[in-house]
């Protein structure tokens, strides 16, 4: 990150990105907060070295006034708390901090024939390599297009997701279908940007100067084929991890072994899967069955 020494918020800017540093936040975390205090400091008007507890207190208000998501609220006042708490050590203002309830919502889901369609409408071989990853392996748009040829281990038939979401490694099952899928991708696959030559740290999935894609760009790409699917549906690239545990949920997998797939830290975050899984909450019998069922075994009494 680039520190720009000529405003007056830069010495507390880099004040704050050391403490990051030394606490070992990601950049994206680190970018999430820098934001956030950027637009405290930008209505504020002055340094939030200067802030007072009313001015913590309005500026929530403001956030909630001008129609700011709750997601984006709470996401805003962490990333300021971190600046009070930590690099100013004000901690009457972070005592002034809180944050709302997210309102509870279900993940949408696909069936398995609108999966099937989307993979087949993918517009070329690398996107239904990368969406049967995101489906076949429950993985995030970030860890498909960051594999190497080195997490991939056809031996064991798993993939190996190194540094993932919370710095965590994990691996997941490396299906027949998929590996196949990456042979013959890996037939095909353009080798003019490749700066690492032929070692495990090979981008498996290139865009420029040996770098990944984008997880933008494999976005992108899920839309176009699911609107090619005839999918109407609100979804998103995630929507297919979201089917993945749905539907291993589905077929009886113990959940645990989700979680573990899924990487998980909490049981309650896969647990939420229950309450789509379409085929579980079918198939259970309710207890309207077992009153008509017994008044159909009392009318055949009756009438024999």
């Amino acid at each position: 990150m680039n520190v720009q020494h000529s405003t007056p918020m830069a010495p507390l800017r880099a004040r704050m990105i050391a403490d990051m540093t030394a606490r070992t936040l990601g950049p994206a975390s680190q970018t999430s907060h820098l934001r956030a205090c950027k637009r405290f400091a930008a209505w504020l008007g002055r340094s939030p070295e200067t802030a007072t507890p009313d001015d913590v207190r309005d500026f929530q208000q403001h956030l909630v006034e001008t129609g700011t998501s709750i997601c984006t609220r709470n996401q805003t006042m962490t990333g300021v708390k971190f600046l009070f708490r930590v690099t100013l050590r004000r901690h009457d203002l972070v005592a002034e901090v809180f944050s709302l309830r997210e309102p509870v919502k279900i993940p949408l889901v696909l069936s398995r024939d609108e999966v099937k369609r989307i993979l087949l409408m993918a517009p070329s071989l690398k996107t239904r390599v990368m969406l049967s990853l995101a489906y076949g392996c429950g993985m995030r748009a970030g860890e498909v297009v960051r594999l190497r040829v080195g997490d991939i281990d056809g031996e064991q038939k798993i993939i190996r997701i190194v540094q993932s979401k919370g710095r965590k490694d994990r691996n997941v099952m490396l299906p027949a279908d998929i590996l196949g899928l990456l042979r013959d991708w890996w037939a095909e696959r353009p080798t003019s940007q490749d700066t690492n030559g032929a070692g495990p740290e090979r981008v498996i999935f290139p865009g420029y100067c040996g770098k990944h894609l984008s997880p933008r760009q494999i976005s992108r790409l899920f839309k176009q084929a699911a609107r090619a699917a005839g999918i109407t549906k609100p979804v998103t690239l995630h929507t297919l991890r979201h089917s993945f545990a749905t539907h291993l949920l589905e077929r009886g997998v113990d959940i645990r072994v989700i979680q573990a797939l899924l990487g998980h830290t909490k049981l309650t975050t896969t647990a939420r899967y229950a309450s789509v899984a379409t085929g579980m909450i079918s198939a259970v019998e309710s207890p309207l069955d077992d009153l008509t069922s017994a008044k159909r075994k009392k009318d055949r009494k009756g009438a024999s």
